[in-house]
């Protein structure tokens, strides 16, 4: 049976994945977090939620290392560790088409967001997950943190944060490939799915590409069940395609 762990699960992503863990027989125990919704916390329960799980419901800022700390000694050990968290704007700044656009502000909230949240997790987590033999650090990042598929420029913040959380976990993988081996270490590519943040940017989605959350969450979850056929440290899309660093 998994314990699983989801931080920022009261986002689109992070509640679909949360529905989707709880509806199956093999998971035991959710522990997910919230920032700012307490409504999207409600204890023990989320949506369509009719199974046995268990689901403890905790408000942690994840940019905060103490909050992340506590959160994680109160989790004590988990088989799975997903990171939803993440920013693209936040209805007053958007990503930027020019350098000129790029401002200090939007950029440390970007890195505050999209890159601190799983290195302080990482700092924490190696004694929650080191007992279990599946175990699992995953984050949803983005293609477009990836510096070789960039053809398109543009998005400096977004694609800067997201890049950092990317090499971020490349180290962990390395790190903990020495002292951590039953873990898989992995960054996800969710897809363009229906979100408030995606909601600006829909228009350019090609037809069949824009994806439900419930969809989204589906497709990672059955991505992360994969992982421990392959070795650690891979940027991973929601169809199973190793995407370039």
């Amino acid at each position: 049976m998994l314990t699983v762990a989801i931080v920022g699960a009261s986002g689109g992503i992070g509640a679909a994945i949360v529905e989707n863990l709880a509806a199956r027989n093999d998971v035991e125990t959710i522990h997910a977090t919230y920032h700012q919704s307490p409504a999207a916390g409600s204890v023990g329960s989320v949506s369509g939620h009719a199974s046995d799980t268990a689901i403890h419901w905790s408000k942690v800022d994840a940019s905060n290392d103490e909050q992340v700390r506590l959160w994680l000694a109160s989790v004590k050990q988990a088989d799975w560790l997903i990171n939803c968290a993440g920013m693209l704007h936040d209805g007053e700044t958007g990503p930027e088409k020019s350098i000129s656009a790029v401002s200090t502000e939007h950029f440390e909230k970007s890195m505050a967001i999209n890159c601190l949240p799983t290195m302080l997790l990482g700092k924490y987590a190696r004694t929650v997950l080191k007992a279990s033999e599946q175990g699992v650090f995953a984050t949803v990042s983005a293609r477009v943190g990836s510096i070789s598929d960039n053809q398109l420029g543009g998005w400096y913040s977004y694609r800067a944060s997201k890049a950092a959380l990317n090499m971020t976990l490349k180290c962990l993988s390395i790190e903990w490939a020495r002292n951590t081996k039953n873990v898989r270490v992995a960054a996800l590519h969710p897809g363009t799915t229906d979100s408030r943040l995606s909601k600006p940017f829909q228009k350019n989605v090609p037809e069949g590409k824009l994806f439900s959350a419930q969809k989204t969450a589906g497709l990672l979850v059955e991505q992360i069940g994969k992982l421990h056929e392959h070795p650690s440290g891979r940027f991973i899309a929601y169809d199973g395609e190793e995407i370039p660093w």
